[in-house]
């Protein structure tokens, strides 16, 4: 009888761990799903297929920066410099589309992929906080864009080419929208099936046991924000081609704040050690309806501020650590 008793109890032990580590995830398809079925309902226009091509398109800046805030923030560090890097893969590259498109695509790219590796390596090698290095990035790197683009001008352009990554279309979808589904896919697939995938949890689990255990950490900690760096240069070149000119100091501007509250809301906890890219892009999509059913129905913007703050609260909340 006492046996049958503790059976039970550890089943029903487990059942609650279960719960606990996947309410976040589960809890943020709800709100989604709700959000979704609200706005069919009250929103006039909101079931049009182009306004739902819209919110994609909308969102693929952010979508493709928190990817790159979910590796980082899986290892249990963060990232606050993303929207910089945006705004110099945006400037190196508009002065560079003399050279072409392609060349100055790979130069926007490899300049942000750099720079989120010196991130990595401040942080892994001499074992400073993440925040103080990307905040200082941030600070700097605004700065350094601004100084690309000769004090901060807008520096227009014509590149068809080029414009084609925000513009165009393959078999009716927009490119960007294929290329954002292409990552997701790509990350999925790291996290649940590749070595670097299994580091990264490790890591953000408990790093000195990791590193114990053979655990490259100073590697994979500069990997994740090298991927963070490129992912972000890549969003940076997404939304300068679609404006068809590079604004150093707008592109990018707070995006580090929606990435971050996409990947929490999603169901990556801050404290690192678990990453849910589904959950990332659940979070995403969350953020960009709540602001598109505010401008639709003309209601203030400020209010989808505090709803937003109310669902990333909630969101902490269920990722708080359980106590017996």
């Amino acid at each position: 009888m006492v046996e049958a008793t503790t059976i039970k109890q550890d089943t029903r032990a487990r059942q609650k761990l279960n719960f606990s580590d996947y309410a976040p995830t589960y809890g943020a398809a709800i709100a989604l799903t709700v959000l979704l079925i609200l706005n069919l309902a009250f929103t006039p226009g909101f079931a049009s297929f182009n306004n739902f091509s819209n919110i994609l398109v909308q969102v693929t800046p952010t979508m493709l920066v928190a990817i790159g805030m979910t590796f980082v923030i899986a290892t249990g560090g963060i990232d606050l410099s993303v929207g910089s890097v945006m705004a110099i893969a945006s400037a190196v590259t508009a002065i560079s589309l003399d050279y072409g498109a392609i060349p100055a695509v790979l130069i926007g790219l490899i300049v942000a992929t750099a720079v989120g590796a010196l991130n990595g390596i401040l942080i892994s090698s001499f074992k400073i906080q993440p925040i103080i290095i990307t905040l200082a990035v941030l600070i700097a790197g605004r700065g350094i864009a601004q100084v690309i683009s000769n004090g901060g001008q807008l520096i227009p352009f014509s590149n068809p080419t080029f414009e084609y990554l925000g513009k165009g279309l393959i078999a009716g979808v927009p490119v960007q929208i294929l290329l954002l589904a292409a990552t997701v896919g790509l990350a999925i697939f790291v996290f649940r099936s590749t070595i670097f995938g299994r580091y990264i949890a490790a890591v953000g689990g408990n790093e000195t046991a990791a590193h114990l255990a053979g655990v490259p950490t100073v590697s994979t900690k500069l990997l994740v924000y090298a991927v963070s760096g490129l992912l972000a240069g890549i969003a940076g070149l997404i939304y300068t081609a679609r404006l068809g000119a590079s604004d150093a100091s707008k592109i990018g501007d707070t995006i580090e704040l929606d990435a971050i509250a996409a990947t929490v809301v999603g169901g990556t906890p801050l404290t690192g050690g678990r990453a849910s890219i589904i959950g990332t892009v659940i979070g995403a999509l969350i953020m960009i309806v709540i602001t598109t059913s505010f401008n639709m129905n003309d209601m203030k913007y400020s209010w989808s501020l505090v709803i937003k703050a109310a669902i990333i609260l909630l969101a902490v909340y269920l990722q708080r650590p359980k106590t017996n």
